[in-house]
């Protein structure tokens, strides 16, 4: 079976003729409605993946009062603060790069840095413990 077309390429228009060449010509270019029906298959069995071993990474560790966590994944920008250093509420802690954005985590509250998790180049996920305000 023969089908003809017309297409346009860059502007220019042309009419091709399409040749139907499946076994006996007498399937379409399109498939008759149900018949694409396909039998149940049994289900097959699940494999059950191994528990996952604790590890002692920063994105394992859960988030406690004081701590600043990744709002989003990205890569560690810039550290603003150091440890030692008192911060208001609202200050810009930490720039996160992630899809060419740059997003800032600021402090929720204000207190002495007791702790930085994270340097410049370091890859965190959302959720992330990235300082901690004491």
């Amino acid at each position: 079976m023969e089908k003809k077309f017309r297409i346009t390429v860059e502007g220019k228009q042309y009419i091709v003729a399409v040749e139907d060449i499946t076994t006996g010509g007498t399937q379409g270019i399109y498939p008759e409605p149900g018949s694409m029906n396909i039998a149940p298959q049994p289900a097959a069995p699940v494999p059950t993946a191994p528990a996952p071993a604790a590890s002692a990474s920063p994105a394992a560790a859960a988030a406690g009062p004081g701590d600043e966590v990744a709002p989003l994944g990205g890569v560690v920008q810039t550290v603003h603060v150091s440890v030692g250093q008192v911060v208001n509420e609202g200050d810009k802690l930490i720039s996160l790069e992630a899809m060419k954005m740059v997003t800032h985590v600021v402090a929720q509250r204000g207190g002495k840095v007791t702790s930085i998790a994270v340097k410049p180049g370091d890859p965190v996920d959302a959720g992330q413990v990235l300082l901690s305000i004491g």
